[in-house]
C-alpha cells in the first residue's frame, strides 16, 4: 500500500528562464483480450482537473529535491493514482497558462503503468478514466498535451529499428544501428 500526501506551493518549484517547469506523463497500458493476450493497442489514462471543467494527463511542478522522472511519476501517483515505469522523455513545450497568463515549460513522458491504486492523494479532487487514443486527443484540453500524444503514438506504432536487413530473397546482411 502507498501512502502520499500531495506536494503544495511553488517555493520549492524548478523555473528556466522565468517560466516554470511542470512535468507529467502520459499514463499508458496496453489493451489485453478476455482470453489474456496482450496486442498491439493501447490505451491511456487521462484525468479531470481539480474544478472537474477539463479532462488532461497528469502534470505539475518539478521540485528542487528530485530528479525530472521523479517529478513525472510522483505527479502520475498524486493526481491518478498509477505507478509505472517513466520512458523516454517524449518533448518539450512552452505554452500560456489560461489561468495564470504566464508561460510555462512543460516536459513530457510516457508512464507505462503497472498498477492502479484504489486510494491516491488526490482521488476526491479528479476523476480518472481509460480511454482509446483518439478518443484521449479529442477530449484533452491542452495543445501541448495532444502534441506529445501524439509523439506517443507515433513512437509506440513504429516498428522498432531492425538488426538484419532484408536483401534478395532469403538472404540478410547485418545492419549497424546508431541509436
Amino acid at each position: 500500500m502507498v501512502c502520499v500526501v500531495s506536494r503544495t506551493g511553488r517555493q520549492f518549484q524548478r523555473y528556466n528562464k522565468g517560466r516554470r517547469q511542470v512535468v507529467g506523463c502520459i499514463p499508458y497500458r496496453l489493451k489485453t483480450s478476455s482470453d489474456g493476450i496482450v496486442s498491439d493497442e493501447f490505451e491511456v489514462l487521462v484525468i479531470s482537473s481539480q474544478k472537474g471543467h477539463a479532462l488532461m494527463f497528469p502534470k505539475g511542478g518539478w521540485e528542487l529535491d528530485e530528479s525530472i522522472e521523479e517529478a513525472a511519476s510522483r505527479e502520475s501517483l498524486e493526481e491518478a493514482g498509477v505507478i509505472g515505469d517513466v520512458e523516454r522523455q517524449l518533448g518539450k513545450w512552452d505554452f500560456l497558462s489560461k489561468s495564470r497568463g504566464t508561460f510555462y515549460e512543460g516536459l513530457m513522458f510516457p508512464m507505462l503503468v503497472k498498477e492502479e491504486l484504489e486510494l491516491w492523494p488526490e482521488q476526491h479532487l479528479r476523476q480518472r478514466m481509460w480511454m482509446k487514443v483518439d478518443e484521449a486527443r479529442e477530449a484533452c484540453r491542452d495543445w501541448w498535451m495532444k502534441e506529445a500524444l501524439d509523439v506517443l503514438v507515433h513512437r509506440l506504432s513504429s516498428p522498432p529499428p531492425s538488426v538484419m536487413k532484408p536483401m534478395e530473397e532469403d538472404k540478410t546482411v547485418p545492419l549497424i544501428s546508431i541509436c
